[in-house]
């Protein structure tokens, strides 16, 4: 790496401060929930135009992405909800990156909780505030100041850079698919999500699961005539606790060593019996499966499935009453690339010149559009950005913005290095 460019890059980085932190507070300012994206892209867009690449706009859609295999997602149509792209076209000779980062964000929540507005940007000791913020509006504006200073600074690479803007990412990443088949390719991904600036060279997956568990109904005073399904409820629950422990028993990988359950089974909400005075007769149970990043999902739906078929041998209720097991609702691919991959080499040893320490690397635990990059897409992808998992989804998000400065510039001289000069 050139200390010329590491030079350029902060400097300007330090001279474009302000414009950094504007551009992320309007983004936070614009609420872009599940539907209601299309402010936030328009920003997005006017920012790309600034910077002088080729744009893509589309709204996904279409029986290719909707009937894919891997299409996650709670609705089929996505009309005012556009993906962007844009286009750093390199010299040729060099290799290509994508630059990948999701637009929409979670709901607010319980507005009271929040001790400043869910959407102000408000900026409070170098942190600025608002939903979005850290998942993952920051790690977007470490994208888009890493290319603006490497098209500011005139530095010529030789390889293709896509930046994406993508929808979705929080229902099961239909945003992404619609990009990998809309044909966008490239050597390598670098997904920005709020690692504390760790490097994720793996991600698991999950999926959500719904349990119908039966019981027999009967009058509250002579209960002993029915069967609560409450209680054989409680049966399922330990059984699915006993799954947890031995699926997570067989993980060995060094990357999970700091991470208490690598691949959790969580249980998030129970609906049984409806009425004080009767035994009730069904109980809904949903959750979500984590997947570990070398798993098939198939083969981890196969696995909760068979288990639960063994309620039987622990009450004998279930050999005629099984339990029965849907899928439904968001779903994440698990993502693996081998740690020792150049990429991991490249952004490794571009922190360690920044930063001044060995960055850590570790297995991300929760879902990404990485996974679809990597399986559907064959694009070995790294997760790595500012922000925390402890502020991400939570009331008063928020995020450090010196860490957006310092993931851009890893990240702009990294794509240097990749896509060489």
């Amino acid at each position: 790496m050139s200390k010329l460019f590491s030079a350029q890059i902060h400097q300007w980085l330090q001279a474009n401060r302000a414009q950094g932190e504007t551009l992320l507070k309007s983004l936070v300012q614009a609420n872009s929930i599940q539907g209601n994206e299309k402010q936030a892209q328009a920003i997005i867009i006017e920012t790309l135009t600034k910077i002088g690449l080729k744009i893509d706009v589309w709204e996904p859609g279409g029986s290719e992405l909707t009937e894919h295999p891997y299409f996650s997602s709670p609705r089929t149509d996505f009309s005012g909800s556009p993906n962007v792209i844009g286009i750093l076209k390199g010299t040729g000779g060099g290799r290509s990156i994508i630059l990948n980062g999701h637009i929409d964000v979670v709901p607010i929540g319980d507005k009271q909780q929040w001790k400043h507005d869910p959407f102000s940007g408000e900026i409070i000791d170098g942190r600025l505030y608002g939903r979005g913020a850290t998942d993952m509006k920051g790690g977007n504006v470490s994208l888009l100041l890493a290319i603006s200073a490497i098209r500011a600074l005139g530095i010529p690479l030789k390889g293709d850079v896509i930046f994406q803007s993508v929808i979705e990412e929080e229902s099961g990443g239909a945003g992404t698919l619609a990009a990998i088949l809309r044909g966008y390719r490239a050597d390598a991904a670098i997904i920005p999500e709020p690692t504390n600036l760790k490097i994720f060279p793996k991600q698991q997956g999950s999926l959500w699961f719904r349990l119908l568990v039966k019981g027999r109904a009967a009058h509250g005073g002579t209960r002993y005539e029915g069967v609560s399904a409450i209680e054989k409820a409680l049966v399922v629950i330990n059984q699915i606790k006993e799954l947890e422990r031995k699926r997570n028993s067989l993980i060995t990988d060094p990357l999970f060593n700091d991470i208490p359950i690598p691949i959790p089974i969580n249980l998030g909400r129970i609906q049984g019996g409806d009425w004080p005075s009767s035994v009730p007769d069904l109980v809904k149970l949903e959750g979500r499966l984590g997947v570990s990043p070398e798993e098939e999902i198939a083969e981890a739906k196969n696995e909760l499935e068979s288990w639960l078929q063994r309620l039987q041998e622990i009450d004998s209720w279930f050999a005629e009453n099984p339990v029965e097991v849907e899928w439904f609702g968001a779903r994440w691919v698990p993502g693996s690339i081998d740690v020792n991959h150049e990429l991991v080499h490249v952004i490794s040893s571009t922190y360690e010149k920044i930063i001044g320490k060995n960055p850590i690397i570790e297995a991300s635990p929760w879902g990404t559009d990485g996974g679809l990059l990597t399986k559907v897409g064959g694009i070995p992808t790294i997760v790595f950005g500012p922000g925390t998992t402890e502020e991400a989804h939570f009331p008063n998000e928020s995020i450090e913005i010196e860490k957006v400065f310092d993931a851009a510039e890893i990240i702009a001289l990294t794509m240097i290095e990749w896509c060489e000069t």
